[in-house]
């Protein structure tokens, strides 16, 4: 396997205090590092230096990172990105805090994904060695990991295909106009072990950031976010609820600076011989929101 999985996710914020204030007591990630105007966070159950970066100066997407297994993946990604005509730019060791050497590839959307292999250990809040189940003194909801990102791109095919072609990824589910194998497909849902997914495409008028997604262990980790942002007053867009589409049970909220945040949670593990999953715009508020099933116009026009 080339890539593990989602390394870290990058946006930029409006107000840095606010916003680390925000991913620290409400999420509940680790401050790891604070300079240059940006703020690095980890989960508790996560073992490299960083996964979530906030930056000062705006609002919205900046890159996301996949980490892969060793630097000849990197490099293989780098060939196979090039001869299909991608933007392939490298980057070297410590030009961004505690990652290796890697590359940077801009998807026809004009996403920028960093593809790296070596991010600096920093470890698990309970440790390695007899370690308790989770952290005694855990802060707010307590994510434990970033967990996967929803974009916003022009074409689902052309930004599609940088992740199964190149990185290895293949779709756990989709949504098309119809059922026929040559549909026009509006969403999709990648994966590249057995999680539900690790990036999801969308179709949209503007490349951005639909939202990106921290792990939770349950209906009741779900629950008592959702408590947590009430005590916050925490901005909440839908939820608790749950997805048809990869069955996850969900909230949806945002930052400060509107960025959308989820805790996700459950799901079914995946395997390369999974059939995939197919569903057409008639049952759209189904597969989003499985039970109310209407969408909520927010949902589907807000992203940064």
């Amino acid at each position: 396997m080339a890539v593990m999985r989602m390394g870290y996710m990058h946006v930029k914020v409006t107000d840095l205090a606010e916003a680390k204030n925000h991913y620290a007591n409400t999420v509940g990630l680790y401050p790891t590092l604070e300079e240059d105007g940006k703020v690095y966070f980890k989960g508790w159950d996560e073992w490299d230096h960083h996964s979530i970066v906030i930056e000062e100066g705006g609002v919205g997407y900046v890159r996301c990172g996949f980490k892969a297994e060793k630097p000849e993946d990197v490099a293989d990604i780098e060939a196979k990105a090039q001869a299909k005509g991608y933007s392939v730019a490298r980057f070297s060791a410590g030009s961004r805090p505690e990652v290796g050497d890697g590359i940077t590839v801009t998807l026809p959307s004009g996403h920028e994904v960093d593809i790296y292999s070596h991010m600096t250990a920093y470890g698990t809040e309970v440790g390695t060695h007899n370690p308790d189940a989770f952290p005694r003194h855990m802060v707010g909801i307590g994510a434990p990991r970033l967990d996967h990102a929803l974009l916003w791109v022009p074409n689902v095919a052309e930004s599609r295909e940088f992740f199964t072609d190149c990185v290895g990824m293949w779709a756990t589910e989709e949504v098309r106009t119809t059922l026929d194998d040559d549909a026009h497909t509006i969403a999709t849902w990648l994966t590249i072990g057995e999680s539900n997914h690790d990036i999801a495409l969308l179709e949209a008028p503007e490349s951005k950031i639909h939202h990106f997604a921290f792990e939770m262990r349950g209906w009741a980790d779900v629950g008592h976010a959702a408590d947590i942002m009430a005590m916050d007053d925490v901005p909440i867009d839908i939820g608790p609820t749950r997805h048809g589409i990869t069955r996850g049970q969900t909230i949806y909220f945002f930052d400060p600076s509107g960025n959308r945040n989820e805790t996700f949670s459950g799901g079914y593990r995946c395997f390369r011989d999974r059939p995939m999953v197919v569903w057409t715009p008639d049952q759209l508020g189904k597969a989003i929101f499985y039970h109310a099933r209407e969408l909520n116009e927010r949902f589907l026009t807000v992203a940064t």
